[in-house]
């Protein structure tokens, strides 16, 4: 019995407690404890962009990537962009801040790259000044016609952070290579991995690829190469906005947007390796720039930083090497190679000589903080100057699928410069492949 009572005095005291409690804190004029929310207070809106194309809102332009870059006297921040040639109006510039979001309208420099192939879009800079007392994280575009930010508004981060040339930073890579464009399911495993293979035989600390669209074995292949480090993919879903093209030239090849929006992702990669590579090599993935009188890239700018030492922008010639059938003789085929999509760059060892009283095209190696804009076959805009690299110290192995008239074979001249690799090509070709799970041998 004296047990029963226990429990009940228990429940009753349990129960006036929690009412006490409850009428407390519902009581007026009770100071009492708010938690604090988790972590700092948000000073920015809550839209920031993680996407590698962002269209800007109530316009018909798409943002790519905004980047420090002091080196234009006045401006900080130049974002990179394309616009819609026939649309392009006043844009203000606004920046969120470390410790407040600036209210300040900045009128920002517009600047279409020359370049543009008739295509009614093209690569543009926006180029803004930071406000006084603002060190600046992200950054967004209104129209001159809006007066407030919306609360949707997609902002864009600041990278770059520190690019005004007074500060000595180690370069985390001595070259780069960008690869501008996949489109189309592209499916060359093979000569891909030949090709990145030869360049890292080269010198080459990493290569930049922007990928529309590939094969789910080039895709494989292209996963490995990421999860070692040596690749850097970057997504590039431009036919998600926009209509682009696959050849060069509007008139003939139609469509929104020169090659996939080639131009634009050339000058973003020189943007997104400024801060961390050396030199970058602006060129396909069927073009190899190969030194013929050093055995790697290094020894080659060394000599020709010395020579040249005001220079940051190199043009070397192309070379192109069409596939034509080889003696038994000149074949040294590899049979692991036999299932592997794609062809073999060492059979292309047949060069055309170019036709230098007509226009000839050149790629590029470049010191990306000497250059300001750059167009496929040269710069538009830089802040250095420009050297034609002779054809007997470097020159273009270029590979391609097909070409537009047959060589003539008598005008063919054997050139066996990637044989010289191909003792270590070989077997880290084979290397690769087989971790990819694409060597069947």
């Amino acid at each position: 019995m004296a047990i029963q009572q226990f429990k009940f005095f228990c429940l009753i005291t349990s129960i006036v407690i929690y009412i006490i409690i409850i009428t407390t804190l519902r009581a007026p004029g009770i100071n009492k404890s708010v938690p604090k929310p988790w972590g700092p207070p948000r000073i920015c809106p809550v839209h920031f962009s993680e996407q590698t194309i962002t269209p800007l809102n109530n316009t018909k332009h798409l943002l790519v990537s905004a980047y420090m870059d002091q080196r234009v006297n006045g401006l900080d921040i130049r974002i990179i962009g394309i616009f819609r040639r026939d649309s392009i109006q006043p844009l203000h510039c606004f920046f969120c801040c470390v410790d407040h979001l600036s209210r300040t309208r900045i009128p920002a420099t517009i600047l279409q790259h020359s370049d543009n192939f008739g295509f009614p879009f093209v690569t543009t800079d926006v180029m803004c000044q930071i406000p006084q007392n603002c060190k600046a994280t992200h950054v967004t575009l209104l129209p001159q016609s809006e007066k407030v930010i919306s609360p949707e508004q997609i902002w864009l981060p600041i990278r770059n952070q520190k690019t005004n040339g007074k500060e000595k930073r180690k370069l985390q890579f001595n070259f780069t290579v960008c690869i501008s464009n996949l489109f189309g399911d592209y499916n060359n495993v093979l000569q891909f991995a030949q090709t990145l293979e030869m360049y890292r035989l080269l010198g080459v600390d990493r290569v930049v690829i922007y990928n529309t669209s590939c094969s789910p074995d080039l895709s494989r292949l292209l996963q490995s190469y990421s999860q070692e480090g040596f690749v850097e993919m970057v997504p590039w879903p431009i036919d998600q906005h926009l209509n682009p093209s696959r050849g060069w030239l509007h008139s003939k090849h139609g469509g929104d947007l020169h090659y996939f929006g080639q131009l634009t992702t050339l000058n973003e990669c020189i943007y997104r390796s400024m801060d961390r590579s050396r030199y970058v090599l602006l060129n396909d993935i069927d073009e190899i720039i190969m030194p013929y009188q050093h055995n790697g890239l290094m020894p080659l700018m060394n000599m020709l930083k010395q020579q040249h030492p005001n220079t940051g922008v190199f043009l070397i010639e192309n070379h192109i090497f069409p596939k034509i059938p080889l003696k038994e003789s000149e074949l040294d085929p590899v049979p692991q190679w036999k299932g592997v999509p794609g062809f073999n760059i060492l059979e292309h060892i047949y060069k055309e000589e170019p036709n230098r009283n007509i226009y000839h095209p050149h790629k590029l190696i470049v010191q990306p903080r000497s250059v300001e804009q750059t167009s496929v076959h040269e710069v538009i805009k830089t802040f250095g100057q420009m050297f034609k690299v002779p054809p007997d110290v470097c020159r273009i192995i270029h590979s391609p699928i097909s070409v537009p008239t047959p060589p003539v074979l008598e005008k063919l001249h054997k050139d066996t410069r990637l044989w010289d690799f191909r003792e270590k090509l070989i077997p880290s070709v084979n290397t690769v492949l087989r971790r990819a799970g694409l060597l069947h041998y």
